[in-house]
């Protein structure tokens, strides 16, 4: 019986992105590399744990959930995390950026000052620029303000993210005019906190990084992994967790690194899926180891 293997995540860095393995082994990703793996005949998902502690129940979860933690893990790592506002001591500096996912789609964040463009590389951030750097609640504070008085939101979802990859426009310019405007409005607002440190315009493109340069238009996402079901393709493009693999009937096929957690996976051929794909039915562009 091939060996199985535990995924725990796709990770960025500057030399591109890759996924990690539970144990410490990293497959790196490069564009046109073929991605194969197959789950486990029998397998079951179990809870990844929480903040590097094992589930205590290794409880199953939905092969839908992207955080593939049951709730009590769920809870506890929320609860420890700077979204949930419990770590107002954290000394570290942080900055607040603005991001762009696509047409009409502009997000505030924060991220730790360390940890420099690898947040915006996690969300799959086509450009962004940063807004200011400060002690972590005044850079709360700043995404507050920018949330209250430019209508600006924290989140964009990720189906919303895949659905216009392929139809971006051409230039940096046009891909940077949404937050060259917003960034503008934003440095003339009054209430900014003392403490906060304003960072000028200076937009970051990431169409490049990602492979989204002439991106086949996708015909569908994987929503689901289940036991004894395979995945195969050619990687064309990265972005955030998501990879863009064509496969050999010529379609390509969106696969969230996140649905890999949870599963024991084991090396497989072909670039075919076989597991279960929800269908893309909104024309992209219009907003409504392993291997």
């Amino acid at each position: 019986m091939a060996q199985a293997w535990r995924c725990s995540g796709l990770r960025w860095s500057a030399g591109g992105p890759g996924l990690r393995w539970v144990g410490g082994r990293r497959s790196a990703l490069t564009w046109g590399k073929r991605v194969a793996f197959g789950v486990a005949e029998g397998g079951v998902r179990t809870c990844v744990g929480a903040r590097g502690h094992a589930c205590p129940a290794r409880a199953a979860v939905s092969g839908r959930s992207t955080g593939a933690r049951c709730e009590e893990c769920a809870r506890l790592d929320r609860a420890h995390s700077v979204a949930a506002d419990t770590l107002a001591d954290d000394p570290r500096p942080y900055r607040v950026y603005l991001a762009w996912f696509g047409p009409g789609m502009v997000k505030v964040g924060i991220t730790a000052y360390e940890r420099g463009s690898a947040r915006l590389w996690e969300q799959g951030a086509v450009c962004f620029s940063w807004l200011g750097t400060g002690p972590l609640m005044a850079a709360r504070r700043t995404e507050e303000l920018l949330r209250a008085a430019l209508s600006v939101p924290d989140r964009i979802p990720y189906g919303d993210k895949r659905a216009v990859r392929s139809a971006l426009p051409a230039s940096a310019a046009e891909r940077a005019a949404e937050i060259a405007a917003l960034h503008a409005r934003a440095v003339a607002l009054g209430g900014w906190p003392d403490s906060l440190e304003r960072a000028p315009y200076e937009p970051v493109d990431h169409v490049e990084v990602f492979g989204l340069a002439g991106l086949p238009t996708a015909v569908g996402e994987v929503s689901e992994l289940v036991a004894g079901g395979s995945v195969g393709g050619r990687l064309v493009a990265a972005a955030g967790p998501d990879l863009h693999l064509e496969t050999e009937s010529g379609g390509v096929v969106v696969l969230d690194t996140r649905l890999m957690t949870g599963w024991d996976l084991v090396p497989a051929d072909g670039t075919e899926i076989t597991v279960p794909m929800r269908e893309f039915k909104e024309t992209p562009g219009v907003q409504d180891g392993l291997f």
